[in-house]
């Protein structure tokens, strides 16, 4: 006889959290360990990329995971996050960190107004104005040469001078890391929220929620914000890191495509969903451009993983995944509970007893 406390949905609870627990650890120590084992100092740039994809699509995915609105042009914050890093380092004469995080307070405060014109839109129309900005800032930073550098460029002095390179990577591969612990922190932090259930009951029907009293246009706007800030200051990690910065680069609508493709292969709904799309895509993106050069294959690649997640695994491969799992899990059970022939035999006792006693009281009532 099963117990009704042994029910399949209460006894795997503490091993799914064990599990969990286990799996955040494993990949922690293999992320922290991973410049050690490091064979060269190219595989640690290799690292540091995807760590910078990674950062980039949780920062999307404050937008697009919780309030389901698509944006292709969260790279213009990246862009705007590098250049004004590089801008105050540069011309500013700022320490490098001390401007890094400015830039990421400007970014912050130009994203109040650009939400505030932007979230007034949905569906098509708002990727369309996310587009247009970063067609409008390329256009800016290209013809301002004499401030921004043009299609020369920028040089950002490097923030550690007498640094060997290989500790220079070394030392930004922890810096992303730890930005991505920040942001994935955060996310978790506004998902557990009441704020986040706000969000998520935007996602799922916007004009529902208002009805029901929720402020959806503050907090679109307070969440696009947030995400704002923490692709800008990607951005500009990247432009201490990289130290050249080109505007044809920095605000490229493929850039945002990439964050998009990332979230939606891992699961946009998911906390570690665009982590492990930016590892397979940011992945799949070096090797191409290392075995195959300048050619256009990268793009081609790019194309063909989001044709896969879009056709087989629409809600990403975290959840794909879950439900593969629990199809395997739920195999042999069925969907009634087994019982005894005592356990049967006592229910009809009772249910006798029942109608008799129902049936005394009808006749004395009469």
């Amino acid at each position: 006889m099963r117990r009704d406390s042994d029910t399949p949905s209460s006894v795997p609870f503490p091993r799914r959290r064990l599990l969990h627990l286990g799996a955040l650890l494993a990949a922690v120590a293999v992320a922290v360990s991973f410049p050690s084992m490091a064979p060269s100092p190219y595989e640690i740039t290799v690292g540091i990329a995807i760590l910078n994809y990674a950062v980039l699509s949780t920062s999307w995915n404050f937008v697009g995971g919780f309030t389901g609105y698509i944006s292709l042009g969260h790279g213009a914050f990246a862009g705007l996050g590098a250049y004004a890093t590089g801008l105050l380092v540069a011309k500013g004469e700022l320490p490098p960190f001390a401007a890094l995080f400015v830039a990421g307070a400007l970014v912050a405060v130009l994203a109040v107004p650009v939400g505030y014109a932007a979230l007034r839109v949905r569906g098509a129309s708002f990727v369309i104005v996310s587009i247009a900005l970063v067609l409008v800032l390329l256009l800016v930073f290209q013809s301002w040469a004499s401030f921004t550098g043009g299609s020369r460029g920028l040089v950002v002095p490097r923030p550690f001078p007498g640094m060997l390179r290989a500790e220079h990577h070394r030392t930004f591969y922890f810096l992303f890391l730890a930005l991505l612990a920040t942001a994935l922190l955060v996310w978790w932090l506004i998902d557990r929220s009441r704020f986040g259930m706000g969000l998520k009951a935007i996602r799922e029907d916007e004009d529902k929620a208002q009805s029901l009293g929720t402020p959806t246009y503050t907090y679109k706007l307070v969440v696009f914000v947030v995400s704002a800030a923490f692709t800008a200051l990607a951005g500009g990690l990247y432009a201490l890191w990289f130290g050249d910065l080109d505007p044809v680069f920095q605000f490229s609508i493929l850039s945002g495509a990439y964050m998009v493709l990332m979230a939606l292969l891992g699961g946009v709904r998911q906390l570690y969903g665009p982590l492990l799309g930016a590892v397979a895509v940011g992945y799949a993106l070096e090797y191409a451009k290392v075995e195959y050069g300048d050619t256009p294959l990268h793009l081609v690649v790019a194309g063909l993983l989001l044709g896969v997640v879009v056709t087989f695994m629409p809600d990403g491969v975290i959840p794909a995944a879950a439900a593969l799992l629990g199809r395997f899990r739920d195999t042999g059970r069925t969907s009634i509970r087994e019982v005894t022939a005592a356990e049967l035999r006592g229910r009809r006792e009772q249910s006798d007893g029942k109608e008799v006693r129902d049936g005394e009281r009808s006749g004395r009532g009469a």
